[in-house]
């Protein structure tokens, strides 16, 4: 049984950090694009950070560009995003997300229609 499952997610002040972790099991064969998402209430979800198995390419939106950190344990099947200077608009749900075929570095924006497999989302609120 595919599972996803994060942690790490709670509420910190404006410029604060956070580190959010996906364990993922269950994949016959490890999936190559694992990726983070978030949605905010409202809003449609979008994609944060993506990263391959196959050769480390990592993606990273805009508008968290220079803030995230996005990171790799394939040993502990275990995807890491670091928050870093915080912003009330960066409250959401953030999601882990898992494909087998998916590559983060394929042309294009990284859309959610294009994982199947999901975790049950971890929340994560800035307070200013």
């Amino acid at each position: 049984q595919v599972q996803l499952v994060e942690s790490g997610g709670g509420t910190v002040q404006a410029g604060g950090s956070l580190r959010l972790s996906c364990a993922v099991s269950g994949f016959t064969f490890d999936p190559n694009a694992v990726a983070w998402f978030r949605q905010a209430p409202g809003k449609e979800r979008e994609a944060v950070s993506c990263i391959n198995r196959s050769d480390g390419s990592i993606y990273y939106a805009d508008s968290v560009n220079g803030r995230v950190t996005i990171s790799r344990d394939n040993a502990k099947k275990t995807v890491h995003l670091l928050l870093d200077s915080l912003k009330p608009e960066d409250t959401a749900v953030y999601y882990c997300a898992a494909d087998g075929d998916y590559y983060c570095d394929a042309p294009g924006p990284v859309l959610a229609r294009d994982f199947t497999s999901w975790g049950q989302g971890t929340q994560v609120t800035v307070s200013s």
